[in-house]
């Protein structure tokens, strides 16, 4: 039995045909499923993490709320315990955030005890900043305390 070319042609493209036909048959749907699985698993694990950083963010929210300075200032402790809020006081110029931390930590929590420094407190202040004596004066924490206390402070991108 001889095979003509044109027999081993259609021979080969029907061998072809019938492997593609195959191919496609035998894993018919089962990488859509796979695909599907993936995507599902992938929508819970999003909505897990989601989940753990919304936890976590009241949980900071709740910490903020009740957080009470350490150190000295009494009087200022107790006037921002009262609210449980604080004023950004780094929108002052030229108080950098440390600073802020600091003067936190020593009782000043509000832009009002700021405007009422006196220039005892401004010198005790300095010292514990590290600051030249008169920067206070010299950048007019007080004054810029009094505008950003009539003001209310601007939402940001993410506040």
């Amino acid at each position: 039995m001889s095979f003509t070319l044109n027999d081993i042609a259609l021979l080969l493209i029907a061998l072809v045909i019938g492997m593609i036909f195959g191919l496609m048959m035998s894993g018919r749907g089962k990488y859509r499923r796979a695909w599907r699985d993936e995507q599902l698993l992938h929508r819970q694990s999003v909505k897990e993490r989601d989940a753990r950083i919304e936890a976590a963010e009241a949980r900071v929210r709740e910490l903020e709320r009740q957080a009470v300075p350490v150190g000295a200032g009494a009087a200022g402790v107790a006037a921002a315990s009262a609210t449980h809020e604080r004023d950004d006081l780094s929108r002052i110029k030229g108080i950098s955030q440390a600073q802020e931390v600091s003067l936190n930590e020593a009782g000043y929590q509000r832009f009002e005890q700021i405007a009422a420094l006196g220039a005892e407190q401004e010198a005790a202040l300095e010292a514990r900043l590290g600051l030249v004596p008169g920067t206070i004066v010299q950048e007019d924490w007080r004054g810029q305390a009094r505008t950003l206390e009539t003001k209310p402070a601007k939402r940001g991108l993410f506040g």
